[in-house]
């Protein structure tokens, strides 16, 4: 691919050594969740147990995580026969890998949205966040998570662009053995913390800062996945990619379209374009 300017021009010194800190302990959370209402019914000890995510250094497990659940067991089997419902219909939209459909399946995706919006946790929209953010559909979800994985050999570690609500980071991390995950709007990084609690996902780390600047301290990443559209990919992440790497992105302002870039040598990307979508903006900074 040749060399695209930048239309977000950050230097990637400004993130170097950022993300070694342990974040502070989650903020409580303005907007009701499914997920914070039952992280609080949990015990006082498991809460303590899951720890904080974000933390580097920490011995990666040996492969795609399977979340460790800590939620209410009728909880999960009132919503079997939504999850699976949904993952079939996704496979009848064309997605076609068993691995991104059994992630489908095992992710509770009710607990990521508001307790108001619950009826459409299971259908195929996207649902408001807060902070002027969106949940993706579970179809295109499912569908950046395919393209990303291709036909090639399993994803092993994973930059994800935009947490949000931690949802798309909690299905990654059924397909991939180390997922790290950023979020520029810190309420967003708390909320994703909160939501993600109960499921104790071991493969997951949360970072609190500007997505557009990637992570170059745990790069370089096999796959890279941006949940915002920008008129453009930052340079920053087109580095930090390794041979071979796929990164998959919105791209667009008006119009968006899903484009898939592989890292093909030192100075080498070719990029396809692919079906249209539609986004949040991808911006840099933090708030």
């Amino acid at each position: 691919m040749s060399e695209k300017r930048s239309n977000f021009p950050l230097p990637l010194s400004s993130v170097t050594g950022t993300g070694t800190r342990k974040p502070a302990a989650p903020a409580p959370v303005a907007t009701p969740q499914t997920a914070t209402q039952n992280a609080r019914s949990n015990s006082q000890a498991t809460a303590a147990r899951s720890g904080a995510h974000g933390a580097h250094g920490v011995p990666a497990p040996a492969g795609p995580s399977q979340p460790q659940q800590t939620l209410a067991r009728s909880d999960l089997m009132a919503t079997e026969a939504p999850r699976r419902a949904m993952a079939a219909r996704v496979a009848r939209q064309g997605v076609k890998d068993p691995q991104v459909l059994a992630a489908l399946e095992t992710i509770p995706r009710h607990l990521f949205i508001e307790q108001a919006l619950s009826a459409q946790a299971y259908t195929d929209v996207s649902l408001p966040i807060g902070h002027n953010q969106t949940i993706s559909q579970p179809y295109i979800v499912a569908r950046m998570i395919e393209l990303l994985k291709g036909s090639g050999k399993p994803l092993q570690r994973v930059l994800e662009i935009g947490t949000g609500c931690g949802y798309q980071a909690a299905v990654l991390a059924c397909v991939a053995k180390e997922v790290y995950s950023i979020e520029r709007i810190k309420p967003l990084h708390e909320l994703a913390k909160a939501n993600l609690r109960p499921l104790r996902i071991a493969n997951l780390r949360l970072q609190y800062g500007d997505g557009m600047l990637g992570l170059p301290q745990a790069a370089p990443f096999d796959g890279i996945i941006l949940a915002a559209a920008g008129l453009d990919v930052p340079r920053a992440l087109l580095e930090q990619m390794a041979i071979g790497a796929r990164l998959v992105a919105p791209v667009g302002a008006q119009v968006q379209h899903l484009q898939r870039i592989i890292r093909t040598g030192k100075s080498e990307w070719t990029s396809e374009t692919l079906e249209s979508c539609h986004f949040v903006p991808l911006r840099p900074g933090i708030v």
